[in-house]
């Protein structure tokens, strides 16, 4: 069998002098403080009985989709979905894509123009960025969370020197290695000022805040007044896929332009009647969601009761991160955290840059607060 290029050896053999060599976990049956399954939707036996149950009532059969959605694979479970998700986000449409990866990848590569300027928090995901690298577009980076330095940039491509078509503006509610957020009024109301078309992505924010778990945008009534939303299916909904939401107009250029939506297989018949049930389960399902808020409550009190807030990023979202500089450190203590039989995972550069290297807890609806606690007592403890 041919080997790899010398190069790429090279590459791994430095990821391990690094201690940045990843490899595929094996599943433990630890507490789990590390996945994205906020409401414990993934796990939920009678989710997966009324999935089931849909699709036997309604004659759904098909282990695939047999093709793109343009060709043979829009079966009549899209439609229904869309129009729920829609219905229940308040706006006029939503897409489904595959993934939260392939809807970002999509927006950002097929929306702005030759001659348009996307703006990005330095910390967005890798979808977005990946899809911006795509884009024709030019796109400049602004500080995290940074609306001065933001403002810097929209007023300098906004000069009459540059004549940009448009200017987007990429951000996310929820960060996925911080759990921070921006100040949304503010970034709706910089957007609105300067007219950019403002996208947030909220994959960490659905099933979190707000209600039913609409999102960070809804719970504060802005969503009316943003460009487009990404919605990722597989945190707070325990599920597969991803949906854009925005105008009419945005689903129809999507549906003609993002190859990263007419260029794949559609998903089964089976997923998308997940996501539809899976969003059904959050329209009546206040009692986990509300649970998952407590717990958050819960969890930054135990920070503050054991002198361990100034480790921490701040985070109002269920997930917290405590910055442990160096691969080796914190993996050292990810690994003894998970001895005692507590999930949770160590983020490593280049992950997050040099010296921000951090224990990625997640909160879940399911967790105890004496879960909670005893983790909380061991971190400290091997601190």
């Amino acid at each position: 069998m041919k080997q790899l290029p010398h190069s790429l050896l090279t590459k791994l053999e430095l990821r391990k002098q690094n201690n940045a060599l990843r490899s595929l976990p094996t599943i433990k049956n630890l507490i789990d403080f590390s996945s994205n399954d906020y409401l414990g939707f993934s796990a939920s036996g009678e989710l997966f009985d009324k999935t089931h149950q849909y699709l036997i009532d309604n004659h759904f059969k098909s282990n695939g989709a047999t093709g793109s959605r343009l060709i043979s694979g829009n079966h009549s479970l899209y439609q229904i979905a869309e129009e729920y998700i829609a219905q229940f986000h308040q706006v006029e449409s939503a897409l489904i894509f595959n993934s939260g990866y392939d809807a970002n990848v999509g927006f950002f590569s097929s929306i702005p123009q030759r001659n348009d300027v996307i703006l990005y928090d330095e910390l967005c995901h890798a979808s977005i960025r990946d899809g911006i690298q795509l884009s024709y577009a030019k796109s400049f980076k602004f500080g995290h969370n940074d609306i001065e330095e933001l403002e810097k940039l929209i007023y300098k491509f906004s000069s009459v020197s540059h004549h940009p078509s448009s200017i987007f503006i990429a951000i996310e509610s929820v960060y996925s290695m911080d759990g921070d957020s921006p100040n949304l009024e503010e970034m709706v109301a910089l957007c609105e000022k300067y007219n950019c078309y403002l996208v947030v992505d909220e994959a960490h924010a659905l099933g979190v805040f707000g209600e039913n778990g609409e999102g960070l945008l809804q719970s504060l009534n802005l969503h009316n007044r943003v460009f487009a939303r990404i919605m990722t299916f597989g945190k707070g909904l325990g599920c597969h896929g991803a949906a854009i939401l925005g105008c009419q107009e945005l689903k129809s250029y999507l549906v003609n332009f993002a190859r990263s939506f007419i260029y794949t297989t559609g998903l089964s018949p089976h997923s998308v009647a997940t996501i539809f049930t899976a969003y059904q389960q959050l329209s009546i399902d206040g009692v986990s969601i509300q649970k998952l808020k407590e717990n958050i409550i819960y969890f930054n009190q135990e920070k503050i009761q054991l002198g361990l807030k100034p480790m921490f990023v701040y985070s109002k979202s269920a997930i917290q991160c405590a910055i442990i500089p160096g691969n080796k450190k914190v993996k050292s203590i990810a690994f003894d955290l998970q001895g005692k039989g507590f999930d949770v995972k160590a983020i490593l550069s280049p992950t997050v840059p040099e010296g921000q290297e951090r224990l990625r807890i997640c909160l879940h609806s399911y967790n105890t607060k004496g879960d909670i606690s005893a983790l909380m007592h061991c971190f400290y403890s091997l601190l």
